[in-house]
């Protein structure tokens, strides 16, 4: 039964229920009833039908336990009992399987995004083929715009390419001959020529798109304790009941006892908990897929983080413009008028920054090329200007003095990507670019260490000097660079086979695999649709405070779920001996349940109303962001800006 249907019969059940408590009011009795039963009857049917195929294969689940309290409930008269505990059974299975059908989904949404065809040189001719017919050696041909269908080597052209979907990183990498490039990435500007090294499953991307797979379907849920009680509990009070009959003839009696045996606080302790939590979580940002996910979530000892995107901002900003015989308003606005030219994000970092100064940008550049080793260059005005890597210093002949050199390097160890402007081919200045740290993140990450999460992890595809100074910045225990998804995965699987129970968190298709892989996987609520939906747990404001909030909720809500659980059974074990002792009749046994189940509800609903009490000293205390402030350029900026 698809997640849809339920959704349906749950509705339908709950509008039922409703209405039942509208006629109460109305003091119309048989009306009221009539409505009862046909609420449970609706939203008991799905329930009998997965009892009847459990029994078949000979398995006491819960879904026995919940059939056999409805029929008793509504062969006894108590209408009530039995609307409201198939009304929660049903409501709790349609969560279950909306959650399954979203985690397939993001299976769809990685295939989809595969290259399916390919421009390959064969017999001196360029054809067109699909993927599947490409072999290893062959020369495929990219242009502008396209995505590379094969892992491979570069062996003619050059240009940008956005490797996102295997890095993570958004700034695209300057490639040419000799460089490897993978499937998926797309060609942002050039041309290359691409000899097939991997291709089909071998490549990087179709590994990507396995992992996940895998990751998925080997990722099982913790069984409930109230499956396992079941197991043993619902043959036992079967038994008991035919006992029942047969020693006192008593057919009132066996029924009294099996249908105050069915615990109807018992059916709905863990689902009202869940619900509770769930909404809660919601209301304050955060998606969690399922009770069980919150389950795991609450059982974390270590954390594992993506950085670009998600322990940063992902979006770069400028940390810093050194001038050379020129003023710095100057430099950024001849530089961004002829990066205005440009689809570069460096470039439109440079553009955005001109904007926010309010430096007039006047004419569009004209005679614009790219230049080889990264880099454009035109006539902006009168002047010519060129704006590049050191490469592209290299290619038009400026010379750069040994103090700017070891200033830019400085840099480039501070974590920021140099961009040199020059003017009439004479070197005018060296800009800093850089991401941004979330300005929450290390006083998240303190109060999580403080809650117990003992070990903090960062895997990125960044350059090793970066990733160090994150880490160093966040308190982050270790930190690793350079990696490719399988890599992250690789990590992940260690962690939790020296038996640690480890949450990933990340917003890039590149980290879907080691999301899947992890205990539970956390996704920046502005990452890709795939990292959303193989995640457990969606924090939609991008905000570490949610990320508190939720591991902090998670713990509140198996604290109740246990809570209403131990309500439940010490009820039943009470009850049942109150029966067997002919202290309790029917009418007494009915009202202790229906308390029971109120207090378990009631113990649920504080759930609703839970706030972790440090997220207000997150908000109060956050790392300062001088960028988004007064937008001025410092030189100790790049303490704040990691790339």
């Amino acid at each position: 039964m698809t997640g849809k249907v339920k959704a349906q019969i749950a509705a339908v059940s709950g509008g039922l229920l409703l209405l039942a408590v509208v006629l109460h009011l109305m003091e119309w009795v048989v009306a009221r009833d009539t409505a009862l039963f046909i609420a449970s009857v609706i939203a008991g049917a799905p329930t009998a039908i997965s009892a009847y195929k459990a029994a078949k294969a000979k398995a006491f689940s819960i879904d026995l336990l919940v059939t056999i309290a409805v029929i008793g409930a509504l062969v006894i008269g108590e209408y009530v009992e039995a609307a409201v505990v198939s009304f929660l059974f049903v409501f709790g299975a349609y969560l279950e399987v909306r959650t399954l059908e979203k985690t397939r989904r993001s299976l769809r949404d990685l295939v989809d995004m595969a290259p399916q065809e390919a421009q390959v040189v064969r017999d001196g001719q360029t054809v067109t083929l699909a993927v599947d017919d490409i072999i290893e050696g062959d020369h495929v041909l990219v242009q502008t715009g396209g995505k590379v269908a094969v892992d491979g080597t570069i062996v003619s052209g050059q240009g940008l390419l956005n490797e996102a979907t295997i890095t993570g990183e958004p700034v695209p990498r300057s490639k040419t001959t000799g460089d490897t490039v993978y499937s998926g990435t797309i060609l942002d500007n050039g041309y290359i020529e691409v000899v097939a090294d991997r291709i089909g499953d071998d490549t990087t991307f179709a590994q990507i798109i396995e992992l996940v797979e895998e990751a998925q379907e080997t990722k099982t849920k913790a069984q409930r304790f109230l499956d396992k009680f079941a197991n043993v509990y619902t043959p036992a009070i079967i038994v008991l009941s035919v006992l029942v009959v047969v020693v006192t003839r008593d057919v009132e009696f066996a029924l009294t006892f099996l249908v105050i045996a069915c615990p109807g606080a018992l059916v709905i302790s863990t689902p009202v908990s869940m619900v509770a939590g769930l909404g809660n979580g919601a209301r304050h940002g955060v998606l969690v897929k399922g009770g069980d996910a919150l389950e795991r979530l609450s059982k974390i000892d270590t954390l594992v983080f993506d950085k670009t995107g998600t322990l940063t901002m992902g979006r770069p900003e400028i940390t810093e413009i050194r001038t050379v015989d020129t003023d710095e308003s100057t430099v950024l606005a001849l530089a961004a008028q002829l990066e205005r030219a440009s689809e570069h994000p460096l470039g439109r970092t440079v553009v955005e920054e001109a904007q926010n100064r309010g430096l007039p940008l006047g004419e569009s550049p004209t005679e614009v090329e790219v230049i080889a080793g990264g880099g454009i260059r035109g006539i902006v005005g009168s002047r010519r200007v060129a704006v590049g890597s050191k490469r592209m210093l290299a290619s038009t002949d400026v010379a750069l003095p040994d103090e700017l050199a070891e200033y830019a390097d400085a840099r480039e160890r501070a974590g920021n990507t140099v961009v040199f402007a020059t003017i009439d081919e004479r070197l005018a200045g060296i800009i800093s670019i850089a991401d941004q740290i979330r300005p929450e993140a290390a006083a998240a990450i303190a109060t999580l260490r403080g809650r117990g999460v003992k070990q903090f992890y960062m895997l990125t595809g960044d350059n090793r000097h970066t990733a160090e100074l994150v880490a160093a910045q966040l308190g982050i225990d270790h930190a690793e660079s350079e990696l490719l998804p399988q890599d992250k995965v690789r990590i992940v699987s260690e962690l939790k086979a020296q038996g640690h129970h480890v949450g990933m968190i990340g917003d890039g298709i590149n980290d879907a695999p080691a999301i899947a892989t992890a205990d539970v996987g956390i996704a920046m609520g502005a990452g890709t649709d795939v990292s959303i939906q193989t995640a457990d747990v969606i924090l939609m404001g991008n905000r570490f405070d949610q990320l508190v909030h939720a591991h902090s909720l998670a713990k509140a809500t198996v604290h109740n779920m246990l809570q209403n659980t131990v309500i439940a059974i010490g009820t039943v074990v009470l009850l049942l001996t109150g029966v067997l002792t002919h202290q309790v009749f029917m009418s007494t046994g009915m009202l202790v349940h229906e308390a029971s189940v109120l207090i378990v509800i009631l113990n649920a609903v504080r759930l609703v109303r839970y706030r972790d009490k440090g997220i207000n000293r997150l908000h109060a205390n956050p790392v300062r962001n001088p960028v988004g402030g007064d937008r001025t350029i410092a030189g100790d900026r790049a303490a704040q800006r990691i790339g």
